[in-house]
């Protein structure tokens, strides 16, 4: 196994050398029949290995502009970034059980869970794995403090080593006793998550080709489910089609459970239930699914159950709420100041329509910054910069009359180019197709 890198701990055996390699999840893909999808759809695939420099690449300039020696991070999301290793990610996302360390000029160090260290054999660019110290409660119990400081000094050995005895490093989240440790050893804590936000910002090349890759699985999987709907399903019998769909297409987890029809429409937020969808009333969605190659797909339909022709406030509100995402995309332009986006858009009037939380966020491996905030809200969120080309964002709006009624979602992803924005998905926004 000649890209396994550890710290005394790597098994040779046959087993971890095909776990770590040949037998990968990420090197075996999301499989021939997925992959005959995208060739069918003229996609090309993203080289992995390029994507995974390109992503280290924009970590390191981050730290460089900000002077930093370092970063250590343990939020899931900025571990796959920065490793394209993954391991249980919903688990460790409330299990501090795995984390890693990436240096401004140095080695890219994880710490991965019991014996998992052949996870990320596929990445080179992983130069040492070692085992965490897991501090949390149910994995310490009242020795929890104990493995804290074992987590602490070890880090600290790690910074002296590729910053010095002193200097300025960032922490996106980490135990508060070992993050109190590393201060106290001389260290300035910068903020981490800020540090990978602005990282994965702006999208490489290979990045978005895996996100149309993923977009295509997820509109197959929405064209499967559109094409099985029927009065009489229940939501959530609808809602699981999603999440097989992604998984059998090589994605990952869905973030939420945003599914709801007929009266529970309006008030949006709603998550998927029993309720017998009827003949004749909307139902609506937001994907919310981290997909194929670990890229996010976040959109929206709202859909007419049962075909034949929807009702004159069905078509109104539906129709204000594509008017919003279509009208609000034209300003996905380069140079555009957040603030401009924020009061350019077309909002159905608040005081008459409820409305959706924002009006556009970024998207990548989840929802990312920016968050674009409505103009009666941004006194309160706003903060401004500018539209740059390779961020992609989501377009936002929902539509849910205060005096009642079901209401209409709608959400499309979007590329930010030199030319001007790029909608990523494609299928209908239309009630009935």
């Amino acid at each position: 196994m000649s890209s396994m890198r550890s710290a005394g701990l790597a098994d040779v055996s046959p087993e971890f050398a095909a776990a770590g390699h040949e037998l990968h999840h990420i090197n075996l893909g999301p499989g021939d029949a997925v992959l005959k999808e995208y060739a069918d759809a003229g996609l090309t695939l993203p080289d992995l290995q390029a994507m995974r420099e390109y992503r280290l690449g924009r970590i390191r300039k981050q730290l460089h502009k900000r002077g930093l020696g370092g970063i250590l991070v343990m939020d899931p999301m900025n571990i796959r970034y920065a490793t394209d290793a993954t391991n249980m990610q919903i688990w460790v996302m409330h299990n501090a059980a795995r984390y890693a360390w990436v240096s401004a000029e140095g080695p890219v160090i994880l710490w991965d869970f019991h014996e998992c260290e052949f996870l990320s054999s596929h990445n080179p660019l992983v130069t040492e794995v070692r085992p965490a110290h897991g501090s949390t409660f149910f994995l310490a119990g009242p020795r929890h403090e104990e493995h804290a400081r074992k987590f602490a000094h070890e880090i600290l050995d790690v910074i002296r080593s590729t910053v010095g005895e002193s200097g300025a490093i960032a922490i996106d989240q980490c135990p508060y006793l070992a993050h109190k440790m590393i201060e106290e050893a001389g260290y300035q804590v910068e903020n981490g998550q800020e540090v990978m936000e602005m990282a994965r910002l702006i999208k490489g090349a290979d990045e978005l080709l895996a996100m149309r890759c993923a977009v295509n699985s997820c509109e197959n999987t929405m064209a499967e489910m559109r094409a099985a709907l029927t009065p009489g399903m229940t939501e959530r019998e609808l809602w699981a089609m999603l999440h097989a769909g992604n998984i059998r297409r090589g994605g990952e987890w869905i973030e939420t459970q945003i599914i709801a029809s007929g009266p529970r429409t309006n008030p949006w937020m709603q998550e998927a239930s029993s309720r017998v969808m009827q003949s004749g009333e909307l139902v609506g969605y937001d994907t919310d699914l981290v997909g194929a190659y670990g890229m996010m797909v976040d959109i929206s339909r709202t859909w007419l159950i049962g075909g034949g022709t929807p009702n004159s406030a069905q078509q109104h509100v539906h129709a204000l709420a594509k008017e919003a995402v279509e009208t609000n995309m034209a300003l996905l332009t380069p140079g555009r100041t957040f603030r401009d986006l924020a009061f350019d858009t077309f909002v159905p009037p608040p005081d008459e329509y409820r409305h959706y939380c924002v009006q556009f966020h970024g998207v990548g491996q989840c929802d990312e910054y920016p968050e674009i905030p409505f103009p009666h809200a941004w006194d309160e969120w706003g903060y401004d910069a500018e539209l740059e080309p390779g961020m992609v964002l989501t377009v936002e709006s929902y539509v849910g009359p205060r005096n009642g009624g079901e209401g209409a979602k709608l959400e499309m992803q979007v590329l930010v180019t030199e030319d001007g924005p790029e909608r990523l998905d494609y299928s209908s926004l239309e009630l009935v197709v």
